[in-house]
């Protein structure tokens, strides 16, 4: 037996530009079936005692989530609702981004295919230490660091899935732990000493979600964390919501050298301004050009 959730959807809402908008899908406790569109995770109560996985489908104007559970308490089915509307951003408001997405026709396709929407954990801790994996190395190499520390370090669901580590759990394990079990190099005391801080509560990560600081101070206080810059500051306040920064990278610029530039390489500036006009919007509107590419052979848009 398992138990069966309903969530309704936004009209403008997409569930597989959402959960094919970055990376996320790939690393556990997600995992997706792409041929079947089936995406999964291990959910855990507010308590932290019980953990279940679930496999939530997409059916006209909802979504069917299927716990892995014969029953489940009212709290913690409205914890599974919560974090997935939180997954996957369902509370955006993003008509002003689509209405100035028409404006460009290269762009307009965003608002058509109702993209936008960027898949996140159900928790800021969770996206700050994968957003550190992906820094200065290979994308294989951030799922790796990513599945070793949930195989060694998630609780377990009666399933034999696991849930991402808690700050406590990873608060628990050395230096040493994450540079031999994790493979996690150079980030390996970054983890242990921004474990123990979450977890003590000296960094509240869940507190930038609500956060009245002007983006550029709470991009201050996010790169005061080691292991945080520009880039992996300005792509966590893109998954808090805020989308100023551009985020650019290497993959970024030259994709953007390739589609706007001739092939070019040309400075950063050019690139702000060709995107200026979406203000508040500018770092999901260069992710969603940039990322057209994927949708179009994958989703066939």
């Amino acid at each position: 037996m398992k138990k069966v959730l309903y969530l309704e959807t936004p009209s403008n809402f997409s569930f597989r530009h959402t959960v094919y908008s970055h990376g996320w899908s790939e690393l556990l406790p997600f995992r997706l079936d792409e041929e079947n569109w089936i995406l999964s995770y291990v959910f855990t109560d507010s308590k932290r005692e019980n953990h279940f996985s679930a496999a939530i489908s997409e059916e006209p104007d909802r979504l069917r989530i299927e716990v892995n559970a014969k029953r489940l308490s009212p709290g913690f089915e409205q914890k599974i609702i919560n974090d997935l509307r939180h997954i996957l951003q369902l509370d955006e408001d993003l008509k002003d981004f689509y209405r100035l997405a028409k404006k460009q026709k290269d762009l307009a396709w965003i608002a058509r295919a109702n993209a936008g929407r960027l898949i996140r954990s159900p928790t800021v801790w969770e996206d700050l230490i994968k957003t550190i994996c992906t820094t200065n190395c290979s994308w294989a190499l951030t799922k790796k660091m990513t599945a070793n520390l949930t195989e060694k370090l998630g609780q377990t669901a009666p399933d034999g899935q696991r849930t991402f580590p808690d700050p406590e759990a990873m608060a628990s394990q050395s230096t040493d732990f994450y540079r031999d079990e994790i493979r996690a190099g150079y980030r390996s005391p970054y983890f242990v000493e921004l474990a123990e801080q979450v977890a003590s509560g000296k960094i509240d990560p869940e507190g930038w979600l609500k956060s009245d600081l002007p983006t550029v101070e709470l991009k201050k206080e996010m790169k005061r964390i080691k292991g945080v810059g520009d880039y992996a500051a300005e792509n966590l306040l893109k998954l808090v919501g805020r989308y100023d920064g551009l985020a650019l990278d290497s993959w970024l610029r030259a994709q953007f050298y390739r589609k706007h530039n001739s092939d070019e390489v040309c400075d950063d500036r050019k690139i702000r301004e060709f995107y200026d006009h979406f203000g508040r919007w500018r770092g999901l509107a260069i992710w969603c050009d940039m990322t057209e590419r994927w949708f179009q052979q994958n989703l066939k848009i």
